[in-house]
């Protein structure tokens, strides 16, 4: 039986933005073909983007980019890092003449210092850190620091475990000389880990057991974590779980995550299994349906995350496999290279040819169940997941309304009215709703607020019901 499509409408005006994320884009140029920064512009307002991820300072760039509205984060390079890092003249005058003198009608609000600096060949680590301070500081000189964050694009290849994601750990010989001071600054500045993270690498390495719907975020049977108790419907999630893993793990849970770069390739050699157009626009199309609707991670369900898609354009002259110069999702002529939605109104249209994980895994957090007296094979109960009872009590109020959820048992006197919680009461009428519809997919979903679990949902003497 199919969702009503009054629900899936009414739950993506009502769980974004406010209670959801936020998409960008990654602005790459290394190409002969591309339009001018103007035209460029031009493009990203017009899709709706508000944020958008350079990697130089441009001066055409950023001053096409000013009074636009778009949020703009800057690269200084990885051949700057080392003269940032032993001079703070340099990290003032580089911040003066590319920063400062733009924002804010260009609407700076971050630096990325350098770019996946551990797997440079050129051996830049050991200044990352001091150049990250450096520049802090001529932020602070400019009065700057209120508005402009400072952090550094972490790719996957600094952990030195991520599978399952609850033993998510960093490489041991870079937690004490990198991690643990970029972390110190990060929190005493209110700023962020950025992070690229690419599914595509692991699938199209390990494509034997890793499943191409669990790559792009359609239905599957999930991916069970012994360590934390939470079953994975996506590897992105995966991948992410496993940095907030390794970051929990050096006490520092506290910090937020931005993606700064993930992505899929439209095209690739032959080797290069799963690029293709199909999968690129599943992938993309999907985790900004995600993103937008609220659905944080298993580990953070709460977690509103902002995440950079890569890349806008197809870009010519990367080097490298095929793969490398056919990210984009617009060719240098401005049309799309395939359909992808980036806003809530263009999510109102957005179909995957193939059904993607919407409801059965309320932002992926389903806990495994052990099995015990009280389970029933092959059954399945919709509950409340923790996104807070402001949050709850809208869904509860559409699920008894215009849902058609049976809600006569949670009123006063009634047998399910205790405990009189939101919790309970939604947790109850979310199932309702489920039941009804069959347990179809997308069903127990309300923006994130519910979650799938195997074992009958025990509020006070209340029973919940497996079917109508």
């Amino acid at each position: 039986m199919a969702v009503a499509p009054l629900l899936s409408l009414f739950l993506l005006a009502i769980f974004t933005f406010a209670d959801a994320g936020s998409i960008g884009v990654n602005y790459g140029r290394i190409a002969n073909n591309l339009p001018s920064p103007s035209k460029v512009v031009n493009l990203i307002k017009s899709q709706g983007i508000h944020r958008v991820k350079v990697y130089d300072t441009d001066p055409a760039v950023l001053k096409s980019l000013a009074g636009s509205g778009i949020k703009v984060t800057v690269d200084l390079p990885n051949e700057l890092l080392s003269a940032a890092a032993k001079k703070q003249s340099f990290a003032y005058k580089w911040v003066e003449r590319n920063v400062a003198v733009y924002h804010p009608h260009t609407q700076i609000e971050a630096i990325a210092v350098g770019n996946e600096v551990f797997v440079d060949p050129k051996n830049t680590t050991g200044f990352l850190v001091p150049a990250m301070k450096n520049l802090h500081q001529a932020l602070v000189k400019f009065n700057l620091h209120s508005d402009i964050k400072i952090s550094s694009p972490v790719a996957l290849s600094a952990l030195q475990s991520s599978y399952p994601s609850s033993a998510g750990s960093f490489r041991t010989e870079l937690i004490e000389p990198v991690f643990k001071p970029m972390f110190e600054l990060l929190r005493q500045t209110g700023s962020y880990l950025m992070v690229n993270a690419y599914p595509y690498f692991a699938y199209e390495s390990n494509s034997d057991v890793i499943s191409l719907d669990y790559a792009l975020f359609r239905e599957n049977p999930g991916v069970p974590d012994g360590g934390n108790g939470l079953r994975y419907f996506s590897l992105f999630d995966a991948q992410i779980d496993a940095v907030f893993a390794a970051m929990s793990a050096m006490k520092y849970d506290d910090i937020p995550l931005v993606v700064t770069e993930t992505g899929w390739p439209s095209k690739g050699d032959e080797n290069e299994v799963g690029a293709s157009v199909e999968n690129a626009a599943a992938y993309n199309g999907n985790l900004v349906k995600r993103i937008l609707t609220g659905a944080g991670t298993p580990l953070r369900p709460k977690a509103d995350l902002t995440v950079f898609l890569f890349a806008l354009f197809n870009e010519n002259n990367k080097n490298g496999p095929s793969s490398e110069r056919n990210y984009g999702l617009f060719y240098p002529n401005q049309q799309k290279v395939y359909n992808v939605p980036f806003t809530a109104e263009d999510l109102k249209d957005y179909r995957d040819k193939q059904s993607p994980v919407t409801g059965d895994v309320g932002g992926g957090q389903v806990r495994v169940s052990t099995p015990t007296n009280g389970s029933v094979s092959g059954q399945t109960w919709c509950v409340a997941s923790d996104v807070g009872k402001e949050r709850l009590q809208v869904a509860l109020d559409y699920a008894c309304g215009e849902g058609g959820a049976d809600c006569r048992s949670i009123q006063p006197g009634s047998t399910c009215y205790d405990p009189n919680t939101v919790e309970a009461h939604a947790s109850f009428a979310f199932n309702s709703y489920y039941q009804k519809t069959g347990r179809a997919a997308g069903s127990c979903y309300f923006g994130g607020a519910a979650h799938t679990v195997t074992q009958p949902p025990k509020y006070g003497k209340c029973e919940f019901p497996t079917g109508y």
